[in-house]
């Protein structure tokens, strides 16, 4: 834990400090708070924060819902139904994220086959614009996440008590009056939880935006992750880049920690 977690955390405090590039690696220059003001007072930054933001917002629920959703259909079937669907539905989970991305990609291109239902129901081309390029991350990114929710919740309805269900049928409960007072506090927990883990995720999202957008800055479809790579690696700003991540690191805490309180708080309760 030392070695993966505390040595480059106080590597990346220290390069933030320092105005340091790949050629002065050995002569860092010591500047104190100033890439931290850079960061702060730097325009692409906060594009780049509220399009990851948008990415969470629309993200997080969506593929809650969906997951859930598939999971009580799932929860329905039974034998080799289930057996066959269930490998199918984790498959966004299963293929490698820069294959996947590439697939996708490659769907909504000239040559793809949503590309090619695009023209023939709207009757014009395909295009790459920013707009439709954040819709694509946004759908992709609901799409690759999707599953590991299905798992989740459908592994909380196998231990959901029968008895339970029998109960509320018995008294009349009709199944969106199962799903809203038995069901759902049933999963509340991992609801939560699958909550906290998107959120950590979708702030570090790179892999999928990087191959959508091909770095090219037209789309304006950078997020924190990417904006990072680009000041980091291609501009060659490493202290700039390691204050961004401490920055973006705090940020994960400010939006996790109420969330763990709050989960916290109700497991106390529960007890």
């Amino acid at each position: 834990m030392i070695a993966l977690m505390t040595v480059p955390l106080v590597m990346a405090v220290w390069l933030s400090l320092n105005f340091i590039t790949f050629r002065t690696l050995d002569a860092p220059e010591f500047v104190g708070l100033a890439n931290y003001q850079e960061v702060l007072s730097d325009a692409r930054f906060w594009q780049a924060l509220r399009f990851t933001l948008l990415i969470a917002s629309i993200s997080v629920p969506a593929h809650i819902i969906i997951g859930l959703v598939v999971a009580l259909l799932l929860d329905e079937t039974s034998g080799r139904m289930r057996s066959v669907l269930l490998p199918g539905m984790l498959m966004p989970m299963i293929v490698v994220p820069v294959v996947g991305t590439l697939m996708f990609r490659q769907l909504f291109e000239s040559t793809g086959l949503f590309a090619w239902f695009f023209s023939e129901i709207i009757g014009q081309r395909f295009i790459f614009t920013e707009y439709s390029v954040k819709a694509l991350i946004i759908l992709h990114t609901i799409w690759a996440s999707t599953p590991f929710a299905l798992v989740i919740f459908f592994a909380g309805l196998q231990t959901l008590p029968g008895e339970l269900v029998d109960a509320s049928a018995i008294d009349g409960a009709s199944r969106l009056q199962q799903l809203r007072y038995v069901v759902i506090p049933h999963l509340r927990s991992l609801i939560v939880l699958e909550a906290l883990i998107a959120l950590m995720d979708f702030f570090r999202l790179f892999d999928s935006v990087f191959i959508l957008t091909e770095q090219n800055p037209i789309f304006k479809a950078d997020t924190v992750m990417t904006y990072n790579f680009r000041v980091a690696i291609t501009v060659q700003r490493l202290g700039k880049g390691s204050a961004m991540a401490i920055l973006a690191m705090i940020g994960i805490f400010v939006v996790v920690i109420p969330f763990l309180i709050m989960t916290y708080r109700e497991q106390i309760e529960e007890r």
